[in-house]
């Protein structure tokens, strides 16, 4: 039977979701995304994103991996380091070169940053080009009942559908509207993103810098016609901090900024204006509701020290398709409990899981205990030692576990 599902949102973790459901379920199922941003082609924030191993696999499962791919940067070594803003030394207590075979499956590059604006640009084309019906209004308001979902848009139209997906962010107004509760906290932290232009090639390395006031992260970017060499920070400082340093001077910040990047690749420079944004943690305490599913950061927000909040989204989205189109393929009403409690089973605990995990991170490295600091920086450098422990790590962050829906295994749904 023919079933519509409409996605409030259209992020990355929505376009993607719309983009499988379109392929795997075809023309006899409407899919349809909703979002008034969808208005401003060219949308962007202006930022990149580390997208993992399994990520990558997803997009060319959906086959749009290609098309990213000419601008996207490997990452093929990472460096962690604890140290002091003062510090003249900084060294590198665990590094993830990109061995074969640790690095993957498939022996690829365990991350690739990518810019927003191609991955959005690419997955909206692919979504218009299969079908997905583009809707730039926003959802007001969903009524369930038994059998389908009313949804009222803000143009002032209405439609049924089987089951809508809120994708709509943080501050989700669907979430909210199905009296699904939220625990969270703020991290009284914001993370300072920008490009920088440095003189020297980054050699595809990451480096994460655990200092007193919270991880500063340099991620490498492909080479820029203009700006020539680049990277992108996530500059992580307490609120009132980051509001000061964003008030100096550019050139009293580019000090700061050196401070903590160091001289390694030579002279810095901005290449983009830094912007700040406030860093939380939050989780939805249910990921579905009747006729309602919850996706990416409308159902949980984490601490991007670990910069697996955009893979978490993607794994939302695998996960979300998988069930879904397994029940159409059966003939069954998608937006059911019984339907959608596979997609509830396999991404709540894993996101508790992760969400645990990264803020417990920021809690150790984010300060500057002396024997904290000594028992961290003696555990980063046994880690090192460890190839099975290292390996699995790597794992981890590649997204190279055998329990992943299939499209993260790089299968069609």
């Amino acid at each position: 039977m023919a079933q519509r599902i409409i996605i409030a949102g259209g992020g990355l973790g929505g376009l993607s979701l719309a983009l499988a459901l379109k392929q795997a379920l075809g023309a006899g199922h409407e899919v349809v995304l909703a979002d008034p941003v969808l208005a401003r082609p060219g949308r962007t924030d202006g930022r990149a994103y580390a997208i993992s191993a399994a990520g990558r696999r997803m997009f060319a499962a959906l086959g749009v991996w290609d098309a990213m791919a000419g601008e996207a940067q490997p990452i093929t070594d990472m460096l962690v380091t604890d140290s002091k803003t003062r510090d003249v030394v900084r060294p590198g207590y665990l590094t993830f070169a990109n061995s074969r075979p640790d690095a993957g499956a498939d022996g690829a590059p365990f991350a690739h940053m990518v810019w927003s604006r191609v991955i959005n640009q690419v997955l909206t084309e692919s979504c218009r080009e299969v079908g997905v019906a583009l809707r730039a209004v926003g959802v007001r308001r969903v009524t369930a009942n038994q059998d389908s979902a009313t949804v009222d848009y803000t143009d002032g139209e209405r439609q049924r559908a089987a089951l809508v997906v809120a994708a709509d962010g943080a501050r989700s107004r669907l979430r909210e509207g199905a009296a699904i509760g939220w625990v969270g906290w703020d991290y009284g932290q914001s993370g300072i993103v920008a490009t920088v232009a440095h003189e020297r090639p980054h050699g595809g390395r990451a480096i994460e810098h655990f200092l007193p006031a919270g991880p500063f992260a340099v991620l490498p970017l492909p080479d820029d016609a203009a700006m020539g060499h680049q990277s992108s920070i996530v500059w992580t400082e307490a609120t009132s901090d980051a509001e000061t340093l964003l008030s100096l001077q550019p050139d009293d910040l580019l000090d700061e900024l050196e401070t903590r990047f160091g001289l390694q690749l030579g002279a810095l420079r901005f290449a983009s204006a830094p912007k700040a944004y406030p860093l939380s943690f939050g989780i939805a305490r249910r990921f579905i509701a009747p006729r309602l599913a919850l996706l990416g950061d409308a159902a949980h927000v984490i601490h991007p020290i670990a910069g697996q909040g955009l893979n978490l989204g993607l794994k939302d989205a695998a996960s979300l398709a998988e069930a879904v189109v397994d029940a159409a393929r059966l003939g069954v009403d998608v937006g059911t409990e019984a339907a959608l409690a596979p997609y509830q089973a396999a991404r709540r605990f894993d996101t508790v899981a992760m969400g645990v995990v990264t803020d417990g991170l920021n809690r150790l490295f984010s300060n500057d205990v002396t024997p904290v600091r000594l028992a961290r920086d003696l555990g980063l450098g046994l880690v090192d030692r460890m190839p099975g422990l290292k390996a699995m790590f790597i794992r981890e962050a590649s997204g190279n576990s055998t329990t992943q829906p299939r499209l993260l295994r790089g299968e069609a749904v």
